[in-house]
């Protein structure tokens, strides 16, 4: 069974394309949701014009950059990625039959958790957001905003009592990050610990000074 991953319009383009790297390359099957928002968010930041006749093309263009934005960083194998149109409704993601592991929204808008507190399911993302709640299914949410109003406060409170993850991109500094893509690493390999998804990310806190380091012990 696949994961599923959405991609909506907050800035963070990189932390998608880490934890879409990281899941193929432990050789998960992927269905990937891009929202139209987002495609617009990975052109700014990317440069890269994400399309629905071309996405294979788009797609590994994009993940074969590091966070730097250098191309060619990567090598990906998108042979485990089938992708949806985020408009169309009646795709498999959007019904509780279809069979998937659980979602991860990465990054995850202040519009999109609105969306997916309220139930609104005005797009495919959000609507299969609503289903792999309603089946009691993984859902992490890895919110990107700052600083978050009262609001936005009160729809993560929603979705963590509806059972979701919520995953705040917040990079940390103890592993002793040298490059932007080590801490774009650490965002993407917490968001997969919530889903429970083996990586080699970062290495994990052991204790004591000098407890942690850029990469996971192997």
């Amino acid at each position: 069974m696949p994961w599923i991953v959405g991609v909506s319009g907050a800035s963070g383009t990189p932390y998608a394309a880490a934890v879409l790297r990281a899941l193929l390359g432990a050789g998960e099957a992927v269905d990937l949701v891009v929202s139209r928002a987002s495609r617009l968010t990975l052109l700014d930041e990317t440069g890269i014009s994400f399309r629905d006749a071309h996405w294979q093309d788009d797609l590994r263009e994009w993940l074969a950059r590091g966070a730097d934005g250098k191309p060619g960083t990567f090598d990906v194998d998108l042979g485990g990625v089938r992708y949806w149109n985020a408009g169309d409704l009646a795709a498999g993601p959007s019904s509780g039959s279809y069979p998937a592991k659980g979602m991860l929204i990465v990054p995850a808008s202040t519009a999109c958790v609105a969306g997916v507190a309220l139930g609104l399911s005005k797009d495919l993302l959000q609507r299969t957001a609503s289903v792999t709640l309603k089946e009691r299914r993984t859902l992490v949410v890895a919110v990107r905003e700052t600083p978050l109003n009262g609001q936005t406060l009160r729809h993560l409170v929603a979705l963590d009592d509806a059972g979701a993850s919520v995953v705040p991109a917040s990079p940390a500094f103890y592993a002793g990050a040298t490059h932007i893509q080590d801490l774009v690493d650490f965002v993407a390999g917490r968001v997969l610990d919530a889903a429970g998804v083996e990586h080699g990310l970062y290495r994990r806190w052991r204790g004591g000074l000098g407890g942690g380091s850029t990469r996971q012990e192997q």
